[in-house]
């Protein structure tokens, strides 16, 4: 049996939350171990999945550019999941702790802003240094801790990550649409909607399209293959998620504004009050 449908960008997010929370690793993680979400808005619907929660969102990119949220975050950016117990790794454990605290059979679940066919990624840094995040995430794989990027297709992008890296940098931009980002290489095992929706049910997914109009630009459009009891979990699934809208706490999803506190703080940025 064959089904054909497409996913907005936002739709495929909550996807491949879905996904992720089916996974082995993630589900023992879950029961007796430790898993640490650093949020963006696809960790955000995971989290949802997860605790019911949605994270607080700092960068994002906007018809405007590279964006911060333009209020104080109203809901913890990164949480760590202890057997089931959630914990704000923003007020209550500092993230370095919450890092070092992770063992082999734990995980760290990120998204990312680029990623390439050769399964290289890499998140945007808009903050010296990526922040704490930026700066320890990375290292994690010297720690033997596994890592899983949650990253929808919209996020594949031409060439390599490696050049993409030495193309960015914070200080070396000039003039930028919001704030000036660099790229922090991350290693980990990529989840997209495709991997996501073969993990949910006994399929083979084929991707035969990108890119839509009214609401669908991003979109993807897949064709699922299997069993008929098989392809229609997958319909079910799909229908549920239609019309999905952004994960994350309200207040974060408002983005920072000429004149703003942070404006200050943003390198390079067009919008600042006194360009």
């Amino acid at each position: 049996m064959k089904l054909q449908l497409s996913l907005t960008v936002n739709e495929a997010k909550r996807i491949i939350a879905k996904g992720i929370k089916e996974l082995p690793e993630i589900k023992s993680a879950f029961s007796t171990g430790k898993i640490l979400l650093k949020a963006g808005t696809t960790v955000s619907a995971l989290s949802e999945e997860l605790v019911g929660m949605p994270l607080g969102i700092c960068g994002r990119i906007t018809s405007n550019g590279a964006k911060a949220a333009r209020y104080d975050l109203d809901a913890p950016h990164c949480i760590l999941i202890d057997k089931g117990k959630v914990i704000d790794v923003d007020d209550a454990v500092p993230f370095e702790e919450a890092a070092l605290s992770l063992r082999k059979e734990d995980i760290l679940v990120t998204g990312v802003n680029a990623f390439d066919n050769d399964g290289n990624a890499a998140m945007m840094a808009g903050s010296p240094l990526g922040n704490f995040p930026g700066m320890i995430m990375p290292a994690l794989v010297a720690e033997g801790v596994k890592i899983i990027i949650a990253a929808g297709l919209e996020k594949l992008i031409p060439g390599k990550i490696d050049d993409a890296i030495w193309a960015a940098g914070r200080k070396s931009i000039d003039i930028s649409f919001g704030m000036a980002v660099g790229l922090i290489p991350i290693k980990g095992e990529i989840i997209d909607e495709r991997k996501a929706l073969e993990t949910l049910a006994q399929i083979k997914a084929t991707v035969i399209g990108m890119g839509g109009i009214l609401g669908a630009e991003g979109a993807t459009t897949i064709i699922v293959e299997g069993a008929p009891e098989e392809v229609k979990k997958i319909l079910q699934i799909v229908k549920n998620v239609k019309g999905a809208q952004v994960s994350g706490s309200p207040q974060t999803l408002v983005e920072c504004q000429r004149g703003s506190l942070e404006c200050g703080q943003h390198l390079a940025c067009i919008y600042k009050k006194n360009k």
